[in-house]
């Protein structure tokens, strides 16, 4: 166990599952957090990031910093995907070693598998197949970040480890309609034609089947894991059920309250057919999630309307 003392440096704080890991972090007692804003601290800039371990020595660090988005963001910002995530991984993770650091968790995605994957998708499925176009960029950066763990460990010892979340949703997530993933647009997009009596239009057919974990679950896998994982092999990280997005578009709009209809734009990409992980190595640890589909739908929802959806309406 980590001592309640010990100085912990939590990368993309302001972030969905940052925030939520300082969140637990700061529930369990840890009272020497570090954290930094962007503006504070670009962790693409590989001379601020070395100052910055020098200055501040963190024994453990949480690697939650990434740019993300959507279909949308990762099909028009390719360069952006892939430099930013190459650039804070290759950062953040040269100094974690150079200055000691005692135990490194790096935050990934289930984009990382190949598109046509069997199902559930297992963590020796990396690398074993062609990469779904539509977020390639940043599917490569993760790659190259989870390798570059693995090279650590192997010629310096260092005990870096990797876990792959499957589609995390919840407070502090993004709501832009441009940059953010199915779930957060999803309800972005019911909340306002409640408001506006209008009828969304959403892309793809709804066919495409998703798993989605609350980040506050996430947060407590992460957590878990720092505590009592250390290996090469990544950990998937997921919910353990699948639903399709069409279902899942309806039950956004029950939650929302929003009861018109629901238009499908065909000529826009599904994305991978189907994403389930595999999580039997997770549970066999002794983890499991706690927040059922519909009450974490409730809580974002609520966040959003308390933090967002009032400046909209």
């Amino acid at each position: 166990m980590i001592d309640k003392h010990a100085r912990v440096y939590v990368a993309g704080h302001r972030g969905m599952v940052g925030s939520a890991i300082v969140r637990a972090l700061t529930a369990r007692g840890y009272d020497n957090l570090i954290v930094r804003t962007s503006n504070e601290l670009d962790l693409r800039d590989n001379r601020q990031v070395a100052g910055f371990f020098s200055e501040t020595r963190p024994e453990y660090v949480y690697l939650a910093a990434a740019k993300v988005g959507g279909i949308l963001a990762n099909s028009t910002l390719p360069a952006e995907f892939i430099y930013d995530n190459l650039a804070i991984q290759t950062n953040v993770v040269h100094q974690a070693y150079l200055h000691g650091v005692k135990k490194l968790l790096l935050l990934g995605s289930s984009c990382i598998y190949p598109r046509d994957s069997p199902q559930p998708m297992k963590e020796e499925y990396l690398l074993t197949g062609p990469l779904e176009p539509t977020n390639e960029w940043y599917a490569v950066a993760k790659i190259a970040g989870i390798k570059m763990c693995q090279a650590y460990r192997r010629q310096y010892g260092c005990d870096f480890i990797a876990a792959m979340p499957t589609n995390l949703y919840g407070p502090n997530d993004n709501f832009d309609l441009h940059h953010s993933h199915v779930l957060a647009a999803l309800i972005r997009r019911f909340h306002e034609a409640r408001e506006q009596g209008s009828s969304p239009t959403l892309w793809g057919s709804g066919t495409p089947r998703r798993e989605f974990l609350h980040t506050d679950d996430c947060a407590e896998a992460c957590l878990f894991l720092m505590d009592r994982y250390s290996d090469p092999m990544i950990v998937n990280v997921g919910a353990g059920e699948e639903i399709s997005i069409a279902n899942l578009a309806a039950l956004v709009a029950e939650v929302v309250g929003y009861r018109g209809d629901i238009h499908w734009d065909r000529t826009k990409p599904d994305g991978m057919p189907r994403k389930l992980m595999d999580c039997s190595r997770m549970t066999s640890l002794g983890w499991r999630p706690r927040i059922a589909l519909r009450e974490g739908l409730m809580d974002a929802y609520a966040w959003y309307q308390g933090h967002i959806g009032a400046r909209h309406d």
